[in-house]
């Protein structure tokens, strides 16, 4: 198939790829747009795994307020370079990502953070909501274990679905940064206050 020019400006504008990424991701999807989206978007994920164990030591720390004062944020996050955390695309992320730990309420940055005493409190709960399943044993396996998913998608940040974009989770953001800007891309910590919760 012949990809013209406004096909790879197009793929351009949606994406913010390079043009040769772009003709060439156009030519592997026989010229199907959406599949070029997603065939680019999978390479940004492959390109950006590369960078995970680069060190991290710039970046900001944002503050965001909601509700007149009744949420707020603190949120660090790093990259490589002082040039990359001055770019609008990384203070952007930043934002967006304060604006979700007030929106989403996430008790976690991963999974992996998520101590092992709460994975076995959670399980014995869902083991008790179905005590009176009448189901055989490895189909209540499997139901607790996609509660827990639902947990964890629910529990911790990068796993939560981005409140402006429900087609990706925060991870799937991360990444493509990570892709975009050539630096690794850390979130570090965050802290949330909601006036009158307990302490």
């Amino acid at each position: 198939m012949n990809i013209n020019a406004q096909m790879v400006k197009e793929l351009r504008k949606k994406t913010s790829a390079g043009m040769m990424d772009c003709k060439n991701a156009l030519k592997a999807t026989e010229g199907d747009l959406e599949k070029a989206i997603e065939y680019l978007r999978k390479k940004g994920i492959d390109a950006a795994s590369s960078k995970f164990n680069r060190q991290a030591l710039n970046g900001k720390v944002e503050s965001y307020i909601h509700l007149y004062g009744k949420i707020g944020v603190l949120v660090e996050i790093n990259c490589e370079t002082d040039f990359v955390a001055n770019t609008k695309e990384f203070k952007e992320f930043v934002k967006d990502i304060a604006m979700q730990i007030a929106a989403s309420n996430p008790k976690y940055i991963s999974r992996e953070d998520v101590p092992n005493s709460i994975i076995i409190k959670e399980k014995e709960i869902f083991y008790a909501q179905l005590e009176k399943a009448d189901k055989p044993a490895p189909i209540i396996e499997k139901i607790v274990e996609g509660k827990l998913e639902k947990y964890f998608k629910e529990n911790c940040l990068k796993e939560q679905i981005f409140i402006k974009d429900n087609s990706k989770n925060i991870n799937q953001l991360l990444l493509e940064l990570i892709a975009k800007l050539g630096e690794n891309i850390v979130i570090k910590r965050f802290a949330r206050f909601q006036l009158g919760e307990e302490i």
